[in-house]
């Protein structure tokens, strides 16, 4: 159970726990993001289609043009092992670096709040990208929520050096 606001307060308080189930959450991101990366070095490309291959064979059995798991095989297929070497990299430096944002943030480190600003800028700009390559909606709803982020960031920031009353 969330503790009570303090009266008249609801607000701030509410941006605060925004702020801080963000942190909770991109850091959840970081992590999988890591353990991704890691698990895609140790593993094959062949594993991989494998795997994907046995968790779909059913499916494609039944519906050969089953979207979800017709989806899976491509992506699997797509993890060749130059670019599933460079996949694994990106990963695992990509949920390293958000990792050490989310550390830095949840230590209240100020030089944190505006570095964490550039980093998720950085993020929306390769997410964009990615949505123009791709036309993929979660690169959509990735920058939506990075946007949230850094608006909640920025709050905290100001929140932080006073310029905005708690």
């Amino acid at each position: 159970m969330l503790p009570h606001p303090p009266a008249g307060r609801l607000r701030q308080w509410l941006l605060h726990e925004a702020f801080e189930a963000s942190l909770l959450l991109k850091g959840l991101m970081a992590l999988a993001e890591i353990t991704a990366g890691i698990g895609l070095h140790f593993v094959p490309s062949g594993g991989i289609l494998a795997l994907a291959d046995w968790l779909t064979r059913t499916v494609l059995a039944r519906d050969p043009s089953g979207a979800v798991a017709g989806w899976l095989v491509a992506q699997a297929q797509g993890v060749t092992d130059p670019a599933g070497a460079f996949l694994a990299f990106y990963l695992a430096a990509h949920g390293a670096l958000k990792l050490a944002m989310v550390g830095g943030l949840a230590a209240r480190w100020r030089w944190a709040y505006p570095a964490s600003i550039v980093v998720l800028t950085g993020f929306i700009a390769t997410q964009i990208h990615r949505y123009v390559a791709t036309q993929s909606p979660m690169m959509i709803v990735l920058t939506l929520f990075d946007m949230v982020v850094i608006t909640l960031i920025w709050r905290e920031y100001r929140l932080m050096r006073g310029q905005i009353p708690s």
